[in-house]
């Protein structure tokens, strides 16, 4: 068995097939190291589970070989024989191929699963794999694999509610585009003063203290709400998932 060379690979774009085993790969390395290296069954196992998939597949072993055997071409998938000679075992080389991070490796798989995410939820699920302790610690590294053009946004990672999706389909496929928000309202812009306003001026009343009060008060609000509203999100993508396995565990018990 020989060790993968340290080489880059740059990544570039991957069919829906070779995403979905790809993501597998590094979640169950993530998750299940005991595991891991996989067989051919457990990779489609993973493949096809319900939880944690966007869209739900049903690919055959022939479906998850023939989708192996491409990523072994390219250089991302390594395949080991066991002492006995019966049973193949794969692995990913992603920690040797590139130079993504550990937070940035969960953040890629989470997508490569199930796509488009807002932060809250990426963040949420991303951390079943590798501790990512704040939302600002989800930005960096986000930021990271947007330079390297491996993930795209609706809006600046620094604004609330925005979408983030990895930018790794391949040409031609048909995929949910992101749209751009739109910017915040700028400030309205001075009334130019006339010979007329200079003349006539017009009396306005001051702002009072208490109405300056109000609309700071109105703005933290504000702020407050969004942060609600994005661990609302977590919260709920979180029971989705528990439900999704419960689903699970209660049609292998038989129920």
């Amino acid at each position: 068995m020989s060790e993968a060379t340290s080489e880059q690979i740059p990544l570039t774009e991957f069919s829906r097939k070779q995403r979905r085993v790809l993501g597998v790969l590094l979640e169950k390395a993530f998750t299940v190291p005991d595991q891991y290296p996989m067989t051919l069954k457990a990779i489609t196992t993973g493949c096809n589970q319900k939880n944690n998939r966007d869209p739900v597949s049903n690919y055959t072993e022939d479906d998850v070989l023939d989708t192996l055997q491409q990523l072994q071409k390219i250089g991302f998938i390594g395949c080991l024989h066991t002492e006995s000679g019966r049973t193949e075992r794969y692995r990913h080389y992603m920690r040797h191929k590139t130079k993504l991070t550990e937070p940035q490796l969960a953040i890629i798989t989470e997508l490569l699963l199930r796509g488009r995410q807002q932060l809250g939820e990426l963040r949420t699920r991303a951390s079943r794999m590798v501790a990512i302790d704040s939302q600002e610690a989800l930005r960096v590294a986000l930021q990271g694999l947007q330079e390297l053009d491996i993930i795209q946004s609706n809006g600046n990672l620094d604004r609330r509610g925005i979408d983030v999706d990895h930018n790794l389909y391949a040409t031609g496929e048909n995929h949910d585009q992101m749209t751009m928000l739109a910017d915040e309202p700028d400030e309205p812009a001075a009334a130019p003063v006339t010979r007329a306003a200079v003349a006539s001026p017009v009396y306005q009343q001051p702002r009072s203290v208490s109405d300056s009060g109000s609309s700071e008060r109105v703005t933290a609000l504000e702020s407050q709400l969004r942060d609600l509203k994005d661990e609302l999100n977590s919260v709920r993508s979180e029971f989705r998932d528990l439900l999704d396995k419960f689903e699970d565990l209660r049609r292998q018990l038989g129920g």
